[in-house]
């Protein structure tokens, strides 16, 4: 049996529960849940697409609030217990970065919460720990409206990579 007909085959609430897993939107992840089954992969990629699309602001919160901050890994595991492993690799640019790089991150995270009332939230698999500072910092920029769409839009990017790891495990 494939994942797909594995993740076709549960139960509402389970199938419900694993797409929370890649994202804590309730709504979204109900709404998965009820799409099933999906006849492939890029049918559940683009359906996971378009129903993200369907959300708005309260939803995009919502997701933001199962995320680490980034660089918070000694944290991930422990407060991110269904997801953190997952995190932990997105997070991977981390290693190795210098304690400037880390306490910027940290410090800059505190001013972007601040500002917008949100975790500053990018996809950071396959960025390093100064790149994701750079960015934290442009985007520092952004009227809030803005960049609350900008951090849903770096949801949907995590959504999609964690469908992915989803489907990809054993």
């Amino acid at each position: 049996m494939t994942r797909l007909d594995w993740l076709n085959r549960l139960s509402f609430e389970d199938a419900q529960a694993e797409f929370l897993r890649c994202c804590g939107s309730q709504r979204w992840a109900e709404a998965m849940a009820r799409a099933r089954p999906f006849q492939n992969q890029e049918a559940l990629f683009a359906e996971a697409s378009w129903l993200w699309s369907q959300t708005g602001p309260e939803d995009w919160r919502e997701a933001m609030l199962h995320h680490p901050r980034i660089g918070d890994v000694s944290k991930l595991r422990e407060k991110f217990k269904a997801t953190g492993a997952w995190s932990e690799q997105e997070q991977r640019g981390m290693e190795g970065a210098g304690e400037d790089v880390i306490q910027a991150l940290a410090e800059g995270n505190r001013a972007y919460e601040e500002r917008f009332g949100f975790i500053f939230l990018v996809c950071a698999t396959g960025k390093s720990a100064a790149e994701m500072l750079a960015l934290l910092r442009e985007r520092m920029n952004n009227a809030p409206d803005q960049e609350l769409k900008v951090a849903a839009d770096e949801q949907a990017k995590i959504t999609r990579i964690r469908l992915e790891k989803l489907l990809a495990s054993p």
